[in-house]
């Protein structure tokens, strides 16, 4: 769970932005519909497969021999049908596993409807029979598939020409076999246009059903909030623009799904509750260096949200892919501040559970630059957890948290967390803020956990380029201890010894302006000579990241 947005500079590659050829723009509820319509057109598709079949061998042929064009399913057509009624088959099972990657159900559907259209197509031209003056069953194919399944306007177009050439091209087949279709160029030309006719005005509904989805999204209201555009999808939900209706404060809205609550009614009921008690833990969280959480409740529809603040910046996961390994100098100063979150979160009794780079963003806040947010409390946990019914408001036997970067406690379950945890989870954040590389590479998440149970990272400083002090390889690698015991104890403790390490070219703000004058200059905060706030003591929070610095 994200609880912060920042706005011009950071983005999580789980949460990406929206596209002209996409179904971004569409709430996950209608888009969840729209691929369940995938199915039911597959369903549809095979069903007059079966009607042709059943009336071809079961209704006509009993009464006499059959028009040339019925007669035609007897031989070449039968076998086609059957095919068809196959693949409309398969395509039914398809949707139904890749419900959870709407993009990819949606583009394998609109490769479903090219294949229907060539079958149709090679029933059409595979024999000399006389077509009539009568329009292809592909335009049906065109105008109907679209407007039950309508994917991004510009697939739309293309498939839906692809769709419309199978008749050409199967007419160019027959020629080549040697077919004498006997039709005028009028005849011709009456037989093809009107499928590339109907392919332009197959993005009709499309771009209407886009036009509503945007509305339904931007129409919403939660709590105080009017939602707008989506900014990302997540493995938990989806986050949206937001606007209060009286205050006109931008923020950034997280809609849990549905199906991350559990499937009964008491696994729903126990996530709420948790839901309810982390997020008021959450919120008070104090520290400038924690997302501030500004709401959270249950919609009307039911679904769980969290309200948050918006940033401008970049997460630290983007930060390093873009560019490059961090200086040590920079590296020390933005791991203080997280430090700063982790030790008052700590100190309440809270453990993040899911400290990672891109949880962490360094963004422009207020006169500050490269000032840290910690993102994410939506694995958050008690510590120590009272009253006889809390034990039921955690779920047992179930390992939270990202593998590249879950401390062996957590990968073996074998003893309690606590701040620690945290703290081996920065430890890997440090060495990917400084060499590009998380401490252990492997094929499978088992693998890496694995990997974190058993084997010792090198230090930082013999897998980066850049000059690493021996203090600061000393400091990640205690970190990175497997033992809970033989870590520092405290974020605090990680604090006093990050800024009594020195480094080469201290990183002052004077520095970080000019390196966001130069990098993201649509994040370039005024100038100023206060005093830099980021030295000011921080707790941990949750944040969600946007990037407007991309096209």
């Amino acid at each position: 769970m994200q609880d912060r947005v920042v706005a011009p500079h950071a983005t999580t590659p789980a949460l990406p932005t929206p596209t002209d050829g996409g179904m971004g723009f569409m709430p996950s509820d209608i888009l969840e519909q729209t691929c369940k319509r995938v199915g039911v057109a597959s369903l549809v598709f095979a069903a007059i497969w079966a009607w042709v079949l059943a009336m071809v061998h079961l209704a006509w042929r009993p009464f006499g021999p059959l028009p040339p064009q019925a007669e035609l399913w007897s031989g070449f057509g039968t076998p086609i049908a059957v095919i068809g009624l196959v693949i409309s088959l398969g395509m039914v099972f398809v949707a139904g596993k890749l419900h959870h990657e709407p993009e990819k159900l949606l583009d394998v559907g609109l490769g479903f409807e090219v294949v229907t259209a060539s079958l149709v197509a090679a029933i059409n031209w595979w024999m000399a029979v006389p077509m009539g003056m009568g329009v292809s069953w592909i335009c049906v194919i065109i105008i109907f598939y679209p407007a039950i399944v309508p994917a991004g306007m510009r697939k739309i177009l293309l498939a839906s020409l692809i769709a419309a050439s199978m008749d050409p091209l199967w007419y160019w087949i027959g020629t080549l076999r040697g077919v004498e279709y006997q039709l005028s160029q009028y005849e011709l030309l009456w037989a093809f246009v009107p499928n590339y006719v109907c392919a332009f005005l197959a993005v009709v509904p499309a771009k209407v059903i886009r036009g509503l989805g945007r509305r339904v999204s931007r129409a919403r209201e939660l709590g105080a909030y009017k939602v707008g555009e989506l900014l990302g999808q997540g493995g938990m939900g989806d986050v949206y623009r937001a606007t209060h209706r009286l205050l006109a404060r931008p923020a950034a809205i997280k809609l849990i799904r549905p199906e991350a609550l559990g499937e009964s009614e008491t696994s729903r009921a126990v996530v709420v509750e948790r839901f309810r008690r982390e997020a008021r833990a959450a919120a008070n969280l104090r520290s400038p260096h924690t997302i501030e959480l500004y709401d959270f409740g249950v919609s009307d529809d039911g679904n769980l949200y969290y309200v948050m603040e918006l940033l401008e910046g970049l997460n630290l996961q983007d930060l390093v892919r873009r560019f490059g390994p961090l200086p040590p100098a920079r590296a020390i100063h933005l791991l203080k501040q997280a430090c700063l979150s982790l030790g008052e979160a700590h100190d309440r009794g809270l453990v993040h559970r899911d400290i990672k780079p891109s949880n962490l963003v360094a963004c422009r806040l207020g006169l500050a630059v490269d000032f840290v947010k910690v993102l994410d409390f939506g694995l958050v946990k008690m510590a120590a957890e009272q009253g006889a019914d809390q034990p039921y408001l955690t779920s047992p036997n179930v390992t939270t948290g990202t593998p590249a970067f879950m401390p062996p406690e957590v990968a073996l379950g074998s003893q309690p967390v606590d701040g620690r945890a945290d703290l081996y989870a920065l430890g890997c954040v440090a060495y990917w803020l400084l060499t590009g590389r998380t401490p252990f590479e492997a094929p499978t998440p088992v693998a890496m956990l694995m990997k974190h149970v058993q084997e010792s990272p090198k230090p930082p400083s013999e897998v980066s380029e850049i000059e690493i002090p021996e203090c600061l390889d000393a400091i990640v690698l205690d970190l990175l201890a497997k033992d809970p015991e033989n870590r520092p104890a405290t974020a605090g403790e990680v604090y006093r010894r990050l800024a009594d390490c020195p480094a080469p070219d201290p990183w002052d703000r004077d520095r970080a302006v000019s390196w966001w004058s130069l990098h993201l200059p649509e994040a370039e905060p005024p100038s100023s000579t206060e005093e830099d706030p980021s030295s000011a003591a921080g707790h941990e929070t949750v944040l969600y990241v946007e990037d407007r610095s991309r096209p």
